[in-house]
């Protein structure tokens, strides 16, 4: 399978990987040099390749030449991207469900790279049931918008993020998926939106809690129209599992090639049982690849068409299959891979090896995105057609 690319594809891959074998090395990796980053990628076009037609400062590209792209930047190590929120998730979201004055309004500065978006789903105590929706956003006459009131967390790159698309109930009384909308919240508004970083095992923090109090939210900053929030939520999760699938996977193919070197200069390569589990990491991740291109293939772009439950599919392939790779990391260390930084303190981010930092942020791969039991119970009832389990 070669995934139909062309000669012009070919063409492509040779211009984004001597663009990017240009760049990457002044790309710093704090927070000030993401923001120049992203505006580098824009001011160059590589924002919004599958955004399609509409003017939106973007370049077009078809199907095959968004993977060739995503798998470029990966090989390339350029830095994490800060806007693949906006780019990835908001903006194929507006494009099908926002009016024309959203597009020209939002889409621009996400392809140039200039405004950078976060999440805001997730609540405390609702686990992975998104429908158990708190946040409520009323309707202020005075302001001529809403006040968005309540607590979002685990939202990735809060702290950075200059506006947050907020799941919000905005018809007073209803529950699960009726009478949410869809807001865009700008986050400079300082005394009534809080962003508390989240310090992880890891000791990064790169995800938040966010607090609301009261904060406005445009009434023509709603998405698909107010109540019709759950529809558009659903509609970008399926935009939540792309192309953005295959470059992950370069990723998990650099993390092997380390646990290779780390198994074969410990001498733990010489264990019958690590070089079958190796092997079987290897052979897994090949597969997982293919299945993506296979769906990809079939859908015609991120989310649109794909086939009900493939998305559900990968996430319970690649979740699984990168917790083991962090086990196996840990296995081929030995003793050295349970040993921490010599100096550490409770207040500052202390420094973990690649391996020792893929074993415990791997810990989490099976929950967040949606979890396996949530990934299970799609395929169970809305795929395979099975009894819905009992609701307590």
């Amino acid at each position: 399978m070669d995934f139909g690319f062309t000669l012009e594809d070919a063409a492509f891959r040779a211009e984004a990987r001597a663009w990017l074998a240009e760049h990457v090395a002044g790309a710093g990796a704090g927070a000030g040099e993401r923001g120049a980053w992203e505006r580098t990628l824009g001011a160059a076009g590589w924002i919004g390749l599958g955004w399609g037609e509409g003017g939106y400062g973007n370049r077009l590209a078809g199907l095959s030449q968004q993977v060739v792209w995503a798998e470029e930047y990966a090989r390339s190590r350029a830095p994490a991207r800060t806007g693949h929120i906006g780019e990835n998730l908001l903006a194929p979201t507006l494009i099908a469900h926002g009016s024309d004055e959203q597009k020209s309004r939002f889409l621009p500065p996400i392809a140039a790279g200039d405004e950078l978006w976060c999440q805001g789903y997730s609540e405390p105590g609702a686990g992975s049931d998104l429908a158990g929706v708190r946040t409520a956003a009323v309707r202020d006459g005075d302001a001529g918008g809403y006040r968005v009131t309540g607590q979002k967390i685990w939202t990735s790159l809060a702290h950075e993020a200059d506006w947050c698309f907020v799941l919000a109930r905005t018809e007073a009384g209803s529950r699960r998926h009726r009478g949410l909308s869809f807001l865009l919240v700008p986050m400079d508004q300082p005394g009534r939106i809080e962003v508390r970083p989240i310090r992880q095992m890891t000791g990064t923090s790169e995800f938040n809690e966010v607090f609301f109090d009261g904060a406005h939210a445009r009434v023509e900053h709603v998405v698909g129209g107010e109540g019709n929030g759950w529809q558009v939520a659903m509609s970008l999760l399926g935009f939540e599992r792309g192309v953005s699938t295959l470059a992950q996977q370069i990723g998990f193919a650099q993390e092997l090639g380390r646990v290779v070197e780390a198994a074969v200069s410990t001498g733990a390569v010489d264990d019958p049982v690590v070089r079958d589990c190796l092997v079987r990491q290897w052979a897994e991740l090949r597969v997982m690849r293919w299945n993506a291109l296979r769906t990809l293939g079939s859908s015609g772009g991120q989310g649109q068409g794909q086939s009900l439950g493939a998305p559900s599919v990968a996430k319970l392939l690649w979740g699984r299959w990168h917790q083991r790779l962090g086990e196996l990391a840990m296995r081929v260390r030995g003793t050295a891979g349970a040993v921490g930084p010599v100096e550490w303190s409770a207040s500052a981010p202390y420094e973990l090896d690649a391996l020792q930092h893929l074993f415990l942020f791997s810990r989490a791969d099976t929950i967040y995105g949606g979890s396996d039991e949530v990934q299970r119970t799609i395929i169970a009832e809305r795929v395979l057609g099975l009894p819905r389990e009992p609701k307590g």
